[in-house]
């Protein structure tokens, strides 16, 4: 079958609109046509080369659609079924995922840097030519093909564009606080950076109904962001010291969850100054590999705990689901969230924009633009 799709050819280059073709599903493969797929700020990175990948490659790893056909073997989906998207497919029976850590699938961290499926594959050719696959998902473009680990089934009621934003930066800050710091209710958390993570991370200490939320960002507008997704207290670091700030309301001890969403070597250290004595920092955000980071070493004493969270600790068969929940529910915010939908063809102006850091989520819509949300319970069915 032939299909269009967003291919980066050369590292600091346009995306190119291409049709590509999809080769013979193979057994466990799930092919699904895309509805919806967020621009993430990873995406950028391997677009502007700090993030290395091979190329032709098509990008994307937030997508949501509907399944078209099955391989030999797979019984969790069939087609007509509709399913969000998962960056991290795993195998289910490696070393790690038989220690239930599927972030660390041995297959997928072999595979998926050389821009191949589980099976150390591609799907996609161009003139007969391999194009290689993004994190196992590729999400821009009209269809994908993934493993059935990657493709989880939601109810059909939800609307593409919000699912979609679930499987990057929802389930990373929402997970972040519940999944894997397991914030308690009463508890103090600190959210550094207030971009799409850090903003999840936030309504993911509201959720999990911790009474001291406080937002760290530089500047008014993302801070009022913040308090629509449930800060309690929003501390502008371009007017203040922040660890002060953050002590001040702590009475003095520091937050009990500091969630590091910004990805910047300072300010990992500034979050490890603001936690309490037998507090956790989790670190959402990310920098260069070869990126050396300091701290100093009183802040890393008195029982305090450090840990790299990459996907929130994610299940997302258990999780996707229970999100979507949340959202229908009126519990979980996800609209406010979405700042743009663009075409396919309008996608270099997306990461454009997000190269200059306007919006929070701009998502690529391959229908016509969706009505407005129905069937969340509690709600109005027009609004």
């Amino acid at each position: 079958m032939r299909f269009k799709a967003a291919v980066l050819n050369a590292v600091g280059e346009q995306l190119e609109i291409e049709e590509l073709e999809m080769q013979p599903l193979q057994a466990g493969d799930v092919l699904v046509r895309v509805k919806a797929s967020g621009l993430c700020h990873t995406d950028l990175e391997v677009i502007q080369g700090s993030l290395a990948y091979p190329l032709p490659i098509v990008l994307g790893h937030e997508g949501a659609g509907v399944v078209e056909e099955v391989g030999a073997g797979v019984t969790r989906v069939r087609p007509g079924d509709h399913v969000l998207l998962s960056w991290n497919p795993h195998c289910g029976h490696c070393f790690y995922c038989d220690r239930d850590l599927p972030i660390l699938c041995e297959p997928f961290r072999h595979h998926q840097p050389q821009g191949h499926l589980l099976d150390g594959t591609s799907r996609m050719r161009r003139n007969g030519d391999e194009i290689f696959h993004y994190s196992v998902t590729s999400t821009h473009a009209e269809y994908t093909v993934v493993p059935e680990s990657g493709a989880v089934p939601i109810a059909k009621q939800m609307p593409f564009d919000r699912a979609c934003i679930i499987g990057c930066g929802v389930m990373t800050g929402v997970g972040g606080v519940i999944r894997k710091a397991e914030v308690e209710p009463g508890s103090s958390v600190a959210v550094v950076g207030c971009g799409a993570v850090g903003l999840n991370a936030v309504q993911g200490a509201r959720l999990a109904g911790a009474s001291t939320i406080i937002a760290v960002d530089l500047g008014e507008e993302k801070l009022q962001r913040a308090r629509v997704f449930g800060a309690t207290h929003c501390v502008d670091a371009e007017e203040c010291d922040a660890v002060d700030a953050v002590l001040q309301l702590t009475h003095g001890r520091g937050a009990d969850y500091v969630l590091e969403s910004a990805g910047a070597a300072r300010v990992f250290r500034t979050a490890v100054e603001m936690v309490r004595p037998g507090g956790s920092v989790i670190w959402l955000g990310k920098v260069n590999t070869d990126t050396e980071v300091s701290f100093r070493w009183g802040s890393l004493m008195g029982e305090r705990q450090m840990v790299r969270s990459s996907y929130g600790n994610a299940r997302p068969m258990r999780d996707f689901p229970w999100l979507v929940d949340e959202y229908l529910k009126g519990q979980l915010k996800l609209d406010e969230l979405i700042t743009r939908r663009i075409r396919l063809d309008e996608i270099n102006d997306g990461f454009a924009m997000l190269a200059r850091g306007e919006g929070i989520r701009t998502v690529i819509m391959f229908d016509d633009p969706p009505p407005a949300p129905a069937g969340r319970r509690g709600e109005p069915q027009a609004r």
